[in-house]
């Protein structure tokens, strides 16, 4: 989308992301997230069952398996395997009966709720971040359609620059409105060069035009007068100018009442001069045509 892509550069302060851990967990890719949750449980069952057995080892009661006088910390954890088998059903409340902490061992029983505290944090925060990630809207913003093509021609007897917008699914977006930014490299009259400067380009947000109701494909249209950045612009110079013209659309999803957002981009070489959109009635194929 666009030529104007923004990379992350090399910096030194990435601790900042740990001090937001939930939305830099959330933020992850799906393999990256699971392998994170797969991992939070894994790393948290390993650790205990190092350390149950490792009580077990200094409390000697490896080498006491089956002695009816002795009084174990934990019944039946002879090695480590079963030291991970005792933290995986402690940690999960899967309790098979075969392995308990016994009422002689104070550290066990201290061992014991602290993985259930660690446990109940991992889960609350596992599952907010994959409740948080599935609900995300970005799925919804792919049946938001914009046209592939720009076009600059008059209507009202205004030249105006126009594009197209539909949306796909029958549930409509809740108070969308739609907004434009112009990404254009320019210098100064002191000779100060912006690379990227960003200006607003008016589509109708002083006479509520730019709040939309997409029960059909709508035009959406900036008319370029003298506060327009393309009011001094011909089709011959488009052709030699270099910018971006961003579209941003924002609305509440009906059925979730979550806030969701589309974006798309014009580059110079998209946008048609003289053509217009042909009429159309209901979003189909070829509904977003552009013809002379």
């Amino acid at each position: 989308m666009g030529k104007c892509q923004v990379t992350l550069g090399r910096f030194q302060e990435k601790k900042r992301f740990l001090s937001d851990i939930f939305t830099t967990t959330v933020d992850l890719k799906y393999r990256r997230f699971l392998f994170v949750f797969m991992m939070c449980y894994i790393v948290t069952w390993v650790i205990f069952g190092i350390i149950f057995f490792f009580d077990a080892w200094i409390r000697d009661d490896i080498n006491h398996i089956g002695d009816p006088e002795w009084k174990p910390c934990i019944e039946n954890v002879d090695n480590f395997i079963s030291a991970l088998l005792f933290s995986v059903e402690s940690q999960r409340t899967i309790g098979y009966g075969s392995r308990i902490v016994m009422a002689n061992c104070t550290e066990g029983v201290i061992l014991l709720m602290a993985q259930s505290i660690v446990g109940s944090m991992i889960d609350a925060l596992m599952v907010g971040c994959m409740f948080v990630k599935i609900s995300r809207l970005k799925k919804r913003a792919q049946t938001l359609i914009f046209s592939k093509k720009c076009v600059v021609s008059h209507r009202d007897e205004k030249l105006c620059l126009m594009f197209r917008i539909g949306d796909l699914r029958d549930s409509h977006m809740v108070d969308a409105k739609i907004r434009s930014k112009l990404i254009k490299s320019r210098q100064t009259k002191e000779g100060a060069f912006i690379p990227l400067e960003q200006s607003e380009l008016n589509l109708g947000y002083d006479t509520g035009e730019d709040r939309l109701f997409l029960v059909e494909p709508q035009i959406i249209c900036h008319v370029i007068n003298d506060h327009s950045p393309f009011w001094e612009m011909t089709a011959e110079l488009l052709k030699r100018e270099q910018f971006e013209i961003i579209m941003i659309l924002e609305g509440i999803v009906e059925a979730s009442g979550m806030t969701c957002q589309a974006r798309n981009s014009y580059t110079e070489d998209e946008i048609l001069w003289g053509y217009r959109f042909e009429p159309c009635m209901t979003l189909q194929k070829g509904a977003f045509r552009v013809d002379m």
